[in-house]
């Protein structure tokens, strides 16, 4: 997921590229962009301990840990903002130490890989539904329903009764409902499209979930910068972006109807609040390829999803892959207390301990 930042967070993230010896320029557009809005890091490894590369949503987070810990250790670790499914494409080549994705990996993506791979859940995010409602100044509430017939063509307007009836009070136009959605591939979509199929079976059979998809409707936009671009200029558009975003660009987004029956908006709290609520459920020794939207507890945001680091658990160079481990306890301790700081939701201290157990029994040699 792509994002933009204000100005002290890219000099934040431009003193993290220096200290991770990456280049980065200015201008560019689409998944190949940095979180920031900048091009991706330069591929240039030079001086670089650990190499990695990925999802653009936790640029910033993951630049502030790699500036951290090459601080406090003098490890370095080099990091390339292209995209979940490039940063899968990387480790599979086994052209990067780890990958990086908002999606977990599929079963055929992982039998492409060289050996077993760990996914290292490390914060979590949430996309939002923003809109442009003449009008309507107060958050509008959805419920999952609402949302997939709304994306299907099946509810055309904002005064539909079904969306009348969740929103008492409030004077809702008789303005054509109009979608707009990613015309890119994204773990943005993926969340939102998972969501969908949690909620309704008929979005379940089609479209489903992916980063792309075959939209019944609507006009597509180009990463979330594009899909809020379209959403501002368009009286009765609705679409959906990262939370980070929305709130950044000062964008109204709905307030959903989750599991549990309550309507929850999205916020760093309500957002580890759903992980917590899958926690529980967890078997022992999952390698947490696990959804979590439309999670039960009635604090819980319903469309929060974990982004994570790609591990490979026999990695073909020791020392290497004892750097990377020991990197990663670090962030699960250390590095998780800033998420919250970054507008990232930590991860709860259940899933935390069991990170924290996993990692601790891994050894950087080969595993059987």
């Amino acid at each position: 997921m792509q994002r933009r930042h204000p100005s002290a967070l890219a000099t934040l993230i431009c003193s993290a590229l220096v200290v991770a010896l990456v280049a980065a320029a200015c201008g560019g557009s689409g998944d190949q962009k940095t979180a920031s809005g900048a091009p991706n890091a330069g591929s240039a490894s030079g001086g670089a301990d650990l190499t990695g590369a990925g999802a653009t949503f936790p640029y910033p987070i993951y630049s502030k840990w790699f500036a951290d810990y090459a601080a406090k250790t003098g490890v370095k670790i080099n990091y390339q903002s292209i995209g979940s499914g490039g940063g899968i494409r990387q480790l599979t080549e086994g052209t990067v130490d780890f990958g990086a994705s908002d999606a977990p990996m599929t079963d055929a993506e992982l039998a492409k890989t060289k050996g077993p791979v760990l996914h290292v859940p490390t914060v979590l995010g949430a996309v939002v539904i923003t809109y442009n409602v003449p009008g309507v100044t107060q958050p509008i509430r959805l419920d999952g329903d609402a949302v997939a017939d709304m994306f299907l063509g099946k509810i055309a307007k904002w005064n539909d009764p079904r969306i009348a009836k969740l929103n008492p009070g409030v004077k809702l136009p008789a303005t054509d409902v109009l979608i707009v959605h990613r015309s890119d591939g994204s773990g943005t979509t993926y969340i939102f499209s998972d969501y969908l199929a949690a909620v309704s079976p008929t979005w379940a059979k089609a479209p489903g979930r992916g980063k792309e998809l075959q939209w019944p409707v609507g006009m597509g936009g180009k990463g979330n910068e594009g899909v809020a671009g379209q959403v501002k200029q368009t009286p009765g558009a609705i679409g959906y972006v990262e939370l980070a975003y929305a709130k950044q660009n000062n964008m109204p987004y709905a307030t959903l109807k989750n599991a549990s029956g309550a309507f929850v908006a999205p916020t760093i709290e309500s957002v580890t609040a759903a992980a917590a609520g899958v926690a529980a459920a967890l078997p022992p020794n999952t390698d947490f390829r696990v959804s979590v939207v439309n999670a039960p507890g009635a604090d819980a945001y319903p469309i929060s999803s974990f982004t994570y680091l790609l591990i490979n658990r026999n990695p073909a160079d020791a020392v290497k892959g004892k750097k990377l481990l020991d990197f990663v306890k670090w962030a699960l301790s250390d590095g998780e207390q800033s998420a919250a700081s970054l507008d990232y939701s930590p991860l709860p201290a259940a899933i935390v301990t069991r990170l924290s157990a996993r990692i601790d029994s891994l050894s950087a040699g080969p595993t059987s």
